[in-house]
């Protein structure tokens, strides 16, 4: 069973700091969009890759299905089995990405920026409409824990923790949002010159 300490939160904190935010500059200064993940090994909490919004080369590989193609170009020794590895994601994943961690088999996904988050701080809406469009569901509206994995959002772990711990936790979070919200920027300002079907 995952303990949902201080430690824990924080090196998750760190992996999306220090290995995917630095992949996601590069990329929006490219033209994609800010969503990035990392696959994690549950056994020592080390990064097995780390990945951003590619959608400028396919619109599919969003920052989480780009990580799960660069996770199975790994060579067969470098990859875990995905139930031995956390999923961790900058946003609450779309559909399109619910359902590729579900096929991998990945009993787990964290994120750090919620649906709302996406739409209202981000501008991206999409997450939410199509899960309204297509599928009639409410934001909130998919079962966050399943026969096939829970998911968890990191700024609500955090607010479980001790008074002292989630404080820190929740200025680490301050301040990754305002990173995002500068990579964010430079995205918005620059999205209507690139190809990607849903800007």
């Amino acid at each position: 069973m995952t303990t949902h300490d201080a430690a824990f939160l924080n090196r998750l904190f760190d992996v999306i700091e220090q290995d995917v935010a630095p992949k996601t500059q590069a990329g929006v200064g490219h033209g994609n969009k800010l969503f990035g993940a990392a696959i994690l090994r549950k056994s020592d909490l080390s990064v097995v890759i780390a990945e951003t919004n590619n959608e400028l080369e396919n619109p599919l590989w969003h920052g989480e299905m780009h990580a799960l193609k660069r996770f199975y170009e790994l060579p067969k020794a470098d990859k875990p089995d995905t139930k031995d590895c956390y999923f961790v994601s900058t946003h609450e994943p779309c559909s399109l990405c619910l359902s590729a961690i579900t096929w991998s088999g990945f009993d787990n996904f964290y994120y750090l920026f919620s649906h709302e988050d996406s739409r209202d701080s981000f501008a991206i809406p999409h997450d939410l409409k199509i899960l309204k469009e297509v599928f009639t569901l409410d934001p909130g509206g998919y079962n966050a824990e399943n026969a096939y994995w829970k998911s968890y959002a990191l700024r609500k772990l955090a607010h479980t923790l001790p008074q002292a711990d989630a404080a820190q936790l929740e200025a680490r979070f301050a301040a990754l949002s305002a990173l995002y919200e500068k990579m964010s920027d430079t995205y918005q300002s620059s999205k209507d010159e690139n190809n990607i079907p849903l800007n």
